[in-house]
């Protein structure tokens, strides 16, 4: 009998899907800004991701057990047409530029401390080809430490954090105000960047088949994970505060290193790097491992070319990891090292991450209707309030993604851009392959029967 999953194990995951290096620039970033207030900004996206959170649990819990997520609850509710613009962005696009991301703090973190004098690129590009090799030999190499470093880098950057509150550090200690600024629009204009985060705990979700009491373990994991987190950045925060300047610190490529190097010099910097390495590696070698497969799984559902269904001899999904890491290969050879492109990245995969989480909540309300007497193991409380809750939080993180307007403005026109070009792609596959109406909601049972491998093979001899 297979060995189920208990609460820790479901926290475990959670956390090691959120925390990555790049989610520490923005933590710097955004406390450099404003200083301690950001913590309010922080405090409003994590509660806005705790509803998309629990919106989740409860579609997993009314079709459970199904490797595409959310492009078939999209399927089951609102069509073909929303399934792919929704997918393709809104997990495909934002995930290869935040792994894109990764990769560039990865370089930035060795030239921070070792000082090559070599581009941060080209150690992004070496890193990228091993695990595009690694992953087409169908090795997941780094699977069984994920956890372990997910965990090794909250508790590092736990005690850093305390160290610096307490002041027990080796480096100097400076005196500056805690708050830069406090008004509203201020912190508002930054909830966007903090959503950034918060990503990633609804990859909970895929292992849910193998967690025990999963009515209770997948939804409260996800909470837990994300409140887990927020702590940890919270101490970080008011440690940052005792040792590095909000200045430095709100335009340094590397705020982590930056830290650790103010808090305990050479030893701190050392401490830094070697956990973040660790994180990062495990972060794109996830991107790269797992969205091939997602565009395997939609590739069987007839909803993006039938290519990305071929497999090597090593049963790896060969054509999905090659378009994606040549991508982010081709994002990082242009030079993404400096704070200002990597933070633009960052709330360009924010927009398209948070329209995903919209769709995901309107896709409760949805089925709420379509399906109020089904059969649920988990329901979210208090009726529609959440789920509305989750589709007003993310739609205003997306209105506020900025503070500066014109940055702002070239974020909308880049992912309106995209979204286009998306939409062109499933109204010609949609008509041409799929034959099919674009915004006609596929029956549930035919959404899961999708699942089995003779469902396509039949529908296409029919």
């Amino acid at each position: 009998m297979e060995k189920k999953l208990g609460l820790p194990s479901v926290i475990a995951t959670g956390v090691g899907l959120i925390v990555a290096t790049s989610c520490l620039m923005s933590l710097g970033q955004g406390a450099g800004a404003i200083g301690t207030p950001f913590i309010y900004a922080m405090l409003i996206a994590c509660a806005i991701n705790i509803c998309t959170a629990l919106s989740m649990a409860e579609l997993n819990a009314l079709m459970p057990n199904l490797t595409g997520g959310l492009a078939q609850y999209t399927l089951a509710c609102m069509g073909p047409f929303a399934t792919i613009v929704s997918m393709v962005g809104g997990y495909l696009v934002c995930n290869t530029i935040c792994g894109s991301v990764e990769c560039a703090m990865f370089g930035n973190s060795i030239n921070a401390v070792f000082h090559t004098n070599i581009p941060s690129s080209v150690f992004c590009i070496i890193l990228l080809v091993i695990l595009i090799v690694a992953n087409l030999n169908g090795i997941d190499m780094f699977a069984k430490i994920q956890n372990l470093v997910a965990y090794g880098l909250i508790l590092s950057l736990v005690i850093l954090g305390i160290m610096g509150i307490f002041g027990i550090g080796t480096g100097e200690k400076i005196d500056q105000p805690y708050v830069l600024s406090s008004a509203p629009s201020d912190v508002f204009s930054l909830v966007g960047l903090a959503f950034f985060l918060f990503l990633g705990c609804e990859f909970v979700i895929p292992i849910s088949k193998s967690v025990k009491n999963e009515r209770r373990n997948v939804p409260l994991g996800m909470v837990l994970s994300l409140l887990i987190v927020c702590g940890m950045e919270v101490l970080v925060i008011f440690g940052m505060h005792n040792y590095t300047d909000w200045g430095e610190l709100a335009v340094n490529t590397s705020p982590h290193i930056f830290y650790g190097n103010s808090l305990l010099g050479t030893a701190g910097s050392i401490w830094m790097i070697l956990v973040s390495i660790f994180a990062v590696v495990s972060t794109v070698n996830s991107v790269i491992s797992s969205l091939p497969y997602i565009c395997a799984g939609m590739a069987k559902i007839n909803l993006l070319p039938a290519a990305f269904e071929k497999r090597n001899k090593k049963g790896a999904p060969y054509v999905g990891i090659l378009l994606i890491g040549g991508i982010m290969i081709i994002i990082n050879a242009t030079g993404l090292s400096t704070s200002d492109q990597l933070s633009f990245l960052i709330l360009i995969g924010c927009v398209f991450w948070m329209v995903a989480y919209i769709i995901s909540n309107i896709n409760v309300l949805i089925l709420r209707k379509k399906l109020a007497k089904a059969p649920r193991t988990f329901k979210v409380p208090f009726g529609p309030v959440i789920p509305i809750l989750g589709i007003a939080g993310n739609a205003f993180m997306i209105i506020n993604i900025d503070g500066n307007p014109n940055t702002r403005l070239l974020i909308y026109e880049i992912c309106i851009g995209i979204f286009l070009l998306l939409g062109i792609y499933a109204a010609i596959w949609i008509k041409k392959v799929m034959k099919t109406p674009m915004f006609k909601a596929v029956p549930m049972k035919d959404v899961m029967a999708m699942e089995n491998d003779l469902y396509m093979i039949v529908r296409r001899r029919k």
